[in-house]
């Protein structure tokens, strides 16, 4: 991914995809995946879960949403074949905004199992939004999967900034069932928009067989990769997850400010993604890596020692622009060992990556439950040593391999 923001798009639309009305809405549901998929981030303190410490309660709260998602992988491939992908996006959306409805329903003093049950279709949503939007925008990928990549990414990231966004806006002004029913409102626009729109047809590939996955084992260089971009989500999604909570009762910030240091977090990580376009083709990849991944360290290492709101902005701003370039590097770099990666389908090693996101905040709520709040931002720290040694296996793997290479010529 090393091409600037406006090439990318300006190459896309010279071969009539992004300027494809279906293609080109169908990529913009990456908008309402952000705002599925960072929901649960920024509703904790409208739920109260910052006058508690049932960090339990929380860890079921990811486990539901992780399920959803895994349940998605069956239920996507059969609604494309039998009712196409106009139909399967408005589908998504539809599931979106009655869970949305749902949970606004069920908000305190309701017991929290039913939110528990709540997020499950809140995954399901986001788990069949990226199986219909993927194959909708099959023909953008295979002509530029750099550009369409971090197209999506930057929508993403928009759509779980304007999460942090509504809510800290609306905490004070609005109740959380009434914050929840205007949520539901952006996914039915959507859904809506998808109902009328035209989208090219074509072909549902099958997914990939188990032994697939089995080959990939076999690549040392891949399954380093795949471990890398695992830890590095897990990394991302454990602050996105625990960030507002965690400044709320360890600095005793009102939830309103903890909601926009939140903002801030995602704010920072895409403009450092859109701003990382510029330095990947003047910076070498590989000090642009190790160096993200040691200002990550430190900025985690300040996260938690932190007593005060300047501290906190400090390390938040320190995350975010450091963790921005790493996934892109990450992904391109799993293109290489992925050639025949379709978008459609989420497969193998890139399943267990996309997983790790969120079964590292998961995770964190049972060792919260039992050390406390504090070592929340801890484990991230853990987690950035864990992708530094990975960096250095795999570079010690790339020279082993250019080395055994001309030896089997």
């Amino acid at each position: 991914m090393v091409q600037a923001p406006e090439p990318m798009i300006a190459s896309l639309a010279g071969e009539g995809l992004l300027g494809s009305c279906g293609s080109r809405r169908a990529l913009s549901g990456f908008l309402v995946s952000g705002v599925l998929m960072g929901f649960l981030g920024a509703i904790l303190l409208p739920w109260e879960h910052h006058l508690t410490s049932d960090y339990g309660v929380i860890a079921l709260y990811f486990l539901g949403l992780i399920s959803g998602l895994i349940a998605s992988v069956w239920i996507s491939p059969r609604l494309l074949e039998t009712k196409g992908v106009g139909w399967t996006l408005s589908f998504a959306c539809a599931i979106a905004g009655t869970a949305f409805l749902y949970l606004a329903f069920v908000s305190p003093p309701f017991s929290p199992w039913w939110r528990v049950v709540g997020m499950a279709p809140v995954g399901a949503a986001a788990g069949i939004l990226h199986t219909a939007i993927f194959h909708a925008v099959s023909p953008m990928y295979r002509h530029n999967p750099a550009a369409t990549v971090n197209i999506a990414g930057m929508l993403f990231g928009l759509g779980c900034l304007m999460d942090a966004l509504l809510i800290s806006g609306a905490y004070f002004l609005y109740s959380a069932p009434a914050i929840q029913a205007w949520m539901a409102v952006i996914p039915a626009g959507f859904g809506w928009m998808y109902w009328k729109s035209t989208f090219n047809l074509e072909p549902v590939p099958h997914q990939p067989p188990a032994t697939a996955f089995l080959v990939t084992l076999k690549n040392p260089g891949a399954v380093l990769l795949s471990l890398l971009l695992f830890f590095q989500l897990g990394n991302e999604w454990a602050v996105a997850g625990w960030l507002a909570l965690f400044l709320s009762q360890r600095l005793g910030v009102s939830p309103s400010t903890a909601l926009s240091l939140l903002a801030l977090y995602w704010a920072a990580l895409l403009i450092g993604r859109v701003v990382a376009q510029w330095f990947l083709p003047r910076v070498r990849h590989s000090r642009l890596l190790l160096g993200c991944v040691v200002i990550s360290m430190f900025g985690s290492v300040v996260l938690s020692a932190t007593n005060n709101q300047f501290g906190a902005i400090s390390a938040v701003l320190m995350l975010g622009c450091s963790f921005a370039p790493i996934y892109p590097l990450v992904v391109e770099k799993i293109g290489y060992r992925f050639p025949a990666y379709h978008p459609g389908f989420y497969n193998g090693l890139f399943s267990f990556a996309l997983a790790g996101g969120l079964l590292v905040p998961c995770i964190l709520g049972l060792v919260a439950a039992k050390w406390g709040i504090g070592v929340v931002m801890t484990l991230p720290l853990a987690g950035a040593a864990i992708v530094f040694l990975l960096l250095v296996l795999i570079w010690l793997e790339a020279r082993l391999s250019a080395h055994a290479r001309p030896e089997r010529s």
